[in-house]
């Protein structure tokens, strides 16, 4: 494949796709034992990837993709996160080896929000050491068994999220205080395990590429005020730059080291470990982008205990943004200029190449004689998609779109009353039926699109 040519993709994730969760050797996730209330679809059937990954990828082929990002189920790979299981690592290789005969390069995931429950039972996930161990061996593991075939790794996928929700991680901590304290050190954990596996890949496939997978979060001052100017600098430096800083340069921002200190929060780390975190620095960064945000300077009385942990935050005072349309599953505003700014603020602070890994949005869709009507999808991902083109005539090193999802996945939160697909799967919530796909008008839209190409409009 010509290096220089663009990757039209689409994006799924193992836990949210594949089903089968304890087929063929697989061992339970962190994701299979979450409270799932009543009447919400769990991981045991998903989109049943596992059984239709052949037909999946055949819609692939038909659509024109030539990348497909997935991700790997670690507990799939290695069930008690220690020693292998064949068969998860075979049913990847037959996933890669069809993506790669259909011209589609494969862009895996290495955590994407799961992990073995075994390891939260012996060493307490990601704040024991031990994990981390397990981690580097999981990445030799694929490295090995799959050199030559992956010119594109991704470490983990979206570290802010992942490490601030116990119903992925698996740790949970009643009290509070703690709880903020334990997600400050897994970030960290998970950035030391993360470039410990980027020092190994160099060694066994020097040729392939890694990165880390960010959701950027643009973030708006709701006025002039430079006091909410101040703390959307505060909110996006920490939503956004905290972590990629530690990927690539391997420390943490200033004011947010500050912050840190001053609330008691900063982690354990090592001075061998701030030599493993120095030691390398990824090729790419795969930016996830769905919505901004608007923040002001913090008002008194201010309650924010009902937000993410990463919104809690007495630096920032997250509002509504009245100039963006919103959407019944897009409640912050649809903003395809922020995916622009964000190209732009990622690129100046890092000089490094740029895959766009997620983007997209989610609606309640509904099938009319037999087929799917999706304008607004179409809508949303043609701006996003002008923007990225915006970017790359302006010399900003942009080298592929993945939009979020291939196909209906289940939603981490709220099953498949939440789609994301450029395909139908076929199933609700309490009955999940043959999993039928049907593409959806966006499927046959970006199928177009594609042959478009994306700045010989």
């Amino acid at each position: 494949m010509n290096n220089k040519q663009f990757l039209w993709g689409a994006s799924t994730s193992a836990f949210q796709a594949e089903g089968a969760y304890l087929e063929d050797g697989k061992g339970l996730a962190t994701v299979d034992i979450r409270n799932v209330p009543a009447g919400i679809a769990d991981t045991k059937i998903a989109s049943d990837h596992y059984h239709h990954w052949e037909e999946d990828i055949q819609a692939m082929k038909e659509l024109g993709l030539n990348v497909y990002r997935l991700s790997f189920s670690w507990s799939r790979i290695m069930p008690d996160g220690w020693h292998v299981n064949e068969k998860g690592l075979a049913f990847y290789e037959k996933i890669i080896d069809r993506c790669l005969e259909y011209g589609i390069e494969p862009l895996p995931t290495l955590y994407h929000f799961e992990m073995p429950q075994a390891l939260v039972d012996q060493h307490n996930g990601w704040l024991g050491r031990g994990t981390i161990d397990a981690y580097v061996k999981y990445a030799q593991i694929c490295f090995e068994r799959f050199q030559g075939k992956i010119r594109h790794w991704v470490t983990i996928n979206e570290q802010l999220i992942a490490g601030a929700a116990p119903d992925l991680h698996g740790l949970h901590c009643s009290d509070a205080g703690q709880a903020l304290k334990n997600m400050y050190q897994i970030y960290a954990n998970m950035s030391i395990a993360e470039k410990k596996a980027m020092i190994e890949l160099k060694k066994i496939d020097p040729q392939a590429q890694i990165g880390p997978v960010c959701a950027i979060q643009i973030v708006y001052p709701d006025s002039s005020d430079p006091e909410d100017v101040k703390a959307a600098m505060d909110a996006e430096e920490m939503m956004m730059y905290s972590l990629l800083d530690m990927s690539v340069s391997g420390r943490y921002p200033l004011k947010y080291t500050s912050y840190l200190k001053e609330y008691g929060l900063y982690p354990e780390i090592s001075e061998e470990d701030r030599k493993t975190l120095k030691a390398v620095r990824p090729d790419f960064i795969g930016i996830n982008y769905y919505f901004p945000l608007a923040v002001r300077h913090p008002q008194p009385g201010y309650d924010y205990s009902k937000l993410p942990p990463f919104w809690r935050c007495p630096l920032f005072e997250v509002v509504e943004n009245p100039h963006l349309e919103k959407s019944e599953w897009m409640p912050n505003g649809m903003d395809p200029e922020g995916l622009y700014l964000g190209i732009r603020k990622i690129y100046d602070r890092y000089h490094l190449p740029m895959i766009i890994t997620e983007n997209g949005m989610a609606y309640s869709d509904l099938v009319e004689e037999g087929k799917i009507h999706d304008p607004y999808r179409i809508a949303y991902l043609d701006a996003h998609i002008e923007k990225i083109r915006q970017a790359r005539l302006e010399g900003y090193p942009v080298f592929g779109y993945c939009p979020w999802s291939l196909f209906d996945l289940v939603s981490s939160h709220q099953g498949f009353a939440k789609r994301y697909g450029l395909i139908y799967v076929d199933r609700t919530d309490t009955d999940p039926k043959q999993c039928r796909r049907i593409p959806k008008d966006s499927y046959y839209w970006y199928q177009k699109r594609i042959k478009r190409g994306l700045e010989n409009d």
